[in-house]
């Protein structure tokens, strides 16, 4: 059993201290356990088999502390395909375990969102009534320890350390703005429901909806939530404000499913590598959940990989605006490949691009309107926020504004505007 991956390191869910990736999630669905592959044979010449084994031995005889030889090859092996690209790995069997529980929506953790941007542990949110947020946890809070060891530079390390069954705690120390010395909470894990997407009616006639990742439920709650907001309204929205801020990807498939309900037709994402199995194209099928209903999307320098390809699709197909900065730019997709002993590699197979060809490795996607937005989107669960987003938040206000046709106002300032995004009435 292969998974297609297509994840960054910039945001991620923890959960069993696992990423979030992007998957295609056809390759995905547990049915049964997959058979563990036949040992190959090794591809090494001899000579090259005797220098590993030379060092392998050296450093068992020789290094100032022991090391057991099962550690040993696991460092092994993750050094030698993390060196391929930043994207590649080697995973343990806890780590793989955790990477197929992360797409599915709901896992045993204390349920918040964080960022690694900035190279620390920031959380962007506390998913509603999870453990993190009934401890008092706050978006906002940098966690600066845990189990009252320093996160330090590793932030793998750091998060793997927050792994836990459920029921079981960890203590967290957190630097919160306003507050000199860091606070201490001790959190205790349980089954957390993700929900990455939500959606508020605004004044006008108008529709929000924030995705915060691509998850294996994510395409079913944004159509449901659409055909919610619709009945609520009694009559077709008058537009969309699409928010992919701060979206670092997530099942690629749920990305697909909601291009396919906003596009009538046409192809949504091409991959190409070198085996036929990294080579495919997804494409649209008739019928859209709101016709003729304009849409903006708003994007930032943290949306990436699967929500790249939503929001190029949409662009490259007049169907929507995109509104905010250039995108992160993570264009190659990874497949995991299970080996022996319950481990896996991640190993960057092809490269995808958008419906006109467009690859956005390393380049991103430039909006069609340029204009500063926020750094975090403002937090929807509290009721006050939802009342008054579109104009307590001025992405979603810029938005509206360009939905109805008016000139952007501050504060934000429109930097520049393209011509090549034409949104369908």
């Amino acid at each position: 059993m292969k998974l297609l991956l297509l994840g960054i390191g910039l945001g991620v869910l923890i959960a069993l201290g696992s990423t979030v990736f992007a998957n295609r999630h056809a390759l995905v669905t547990e049915a049964a356990p997959a058979a563990a592959p036949a040992t190959p044979r090794s591809p090494l010449p001899a000579a090259e088999s005797a220098q590993v084994a030379e060092v392998l031995e050296r450093v068992q005889r020789e290094y100032v502390d022991e090391v057991k030889n099962p550690a040993l090859i696991d460092d092994a092996l993750r050094g030698m395909v993390a060196g391929l690209d930043p994207y590649s790995s080697y995973l343990d069997a806890e780590e793989y375990a955790d990477l197929r529980v992360s797409t599915a929506g709901t896992y045993a953790g204390i349920g918040i969102e964080v960022s690694t941007a900035d190279r620390a542990l920031r959380v962007v949110r506390p998913f509603r009534d999870s453990p993190a947020a009934l401890a008092g946890i706050l978006s906002g809070d940098m966690i600066s320890a845990i189990d009252g060891m320093p996160v330090g530079s590793d932030l793998d390390a750091a998060m793997s350390r927050m792994r836990g069954p459920r029921g079981s705690s960890v203590k967290l120390a957190v630097l919160r703005p306003g507050s000199e010395l860091p606070l201490e909470f001790t959190v205790e894990r349980a089954q957390v429901d993700v929900h990455s997407v939500a959606m508020v009616e605004l004044e006008g006639g108008y529709l929000y909806a924030r995705i915060t990742t691509f998850s294996d439920t994510t395409a079913l709650d944004f159509a449901a939530g659409v055909a919610r907001l619709r009945r609520d309204l009694g009559v077709k929205p008058r537009g969309v404000v699409l928010d992919l801020r701060n979206n670092p990807g997530g099942v690629l498939e749920s990305a697909v499913e909601i291009a396919d309900q906003l596009l009538e037709q046409g192809v949504i994402v091409t991959a190409e590598g070198r085996t036929p199995a990294a080579r495919f194209s997804m494409s649209a099928t008739p019928g859209e959940v709101m016709p003729g209903v304009p849409v903006v999307v708003l994007v930032n320098g943290s949306t990436a990989s699967a929500a790249e390809i939503l929001a190029g699709a949409l662009q490259d197909h007049h169907r929507a605006r995109l509104l905010g900065q250039r995108t992160f730019g993570k264009g190659s997709v990874q497949t995991v490949m299970p080996i022996s002993g319950g481990r896996a590699i991640k190993l960057t197979t092809s490269r995808y691009y958008t419906p006109t060809g467009r690859s956005i490795q390393g380049r991103g996607i430039e909006p069609d309107v340029v204009f500063e937005l926020e750094a975090h989107p403002l937090d929807l669960d509290d009721a006050h926020t939802r009342q008054s987003l579109g104009t307590r938040d001025p992405g979603v206000r810029a938005a509206l504004d360009l939905l109805r046709g008016r000139k952007l106002r501050p504060p934000g300032v429109e930097l520049a505007s393209r011509s090549s995004g034409v949104m369908r009435n």
